[in-house]
């Protein structure tokens, strides 16, 4: 682990988890990678037994509200997901030789899909739980991407204000708090 970073695991805390697309680029700008995206993230919850409590995809980014899995630890989970994210989503590139590069500069293709590193909170108040929720349902909105927040479909917040299942199962097996209505 890099010098500074410090997670803090095992106290059955909430995790905020913030990873970037390489570069911030926006490699999730697509709605056909966005619902990927999702459909591996749903795959790696239930392979490691977490909660998700809520989630959003964005063009450059994501963030995820989740408890500790049951299997491994979140730093696991997010090495998984991000691996298993940049298999399916990265082009296939060529084997070419890399003085041809130069030539190609205009058609850039990034190497990598997510930045090397994640930014992890730990959440252990319902009022730090439902802020998270809050940033997270209103990015979308924020950024100028949809006009209210439920047109987002890469969100969990429809699954609050509609209770409508998504790709991803929203707080299955945790039954802690009822946030409904509560977190636009």
């Amino acid at each position: 682990m890099p010098s500074g970073l410090h997670r803090s695991y095992g106290a059955h805390h909430l995790h905020f988890i913030t990873c970037s697309c390489h570069r911030r680029l926006p490699l999730l700008n697509r709605a056909r990678g966005r619902d990927y995206f999702l459909s591996i993230l749903e795959q790696v919850r239930t392979r490691y037994r977490f909660v998700v409590i809520g989630y959003v995809v964005m063009p450059e980014h994501i963030h995820l509200l989740i408890t500790e899995p049951e299997i491994s630890d979140p730093s696991k989970v997010m090495q998984v997901l991000k691996q298993r994210t940049a298999r399916a989503l990265l082009p296939k590139r060529k084997r070419k030789n890399p003085r041809q590069d130069s030539l190609f500069a205009d058609a850039y293709q990034p190497r990598a899909f997510w930045q090397a590193r994640f930014y992890d909170f730990n959440v252990w108040t319902t009022k730090k739980r439902v802020e998270k929720l809050r940033y997270m349902h209103r990015n979308p909105l924020k950024r100028g991407l949809v006009d209210s927040p439920e047109q987002w479909r890469w969100s969990s917040y429809r699954f609050y204000l509609l209770g409508e299942t998504g790709a991803v199962q929203v707080n299955v097996g945790w039954t802690a708090i009822s946030l409904r209505g509560r977190i636009a």
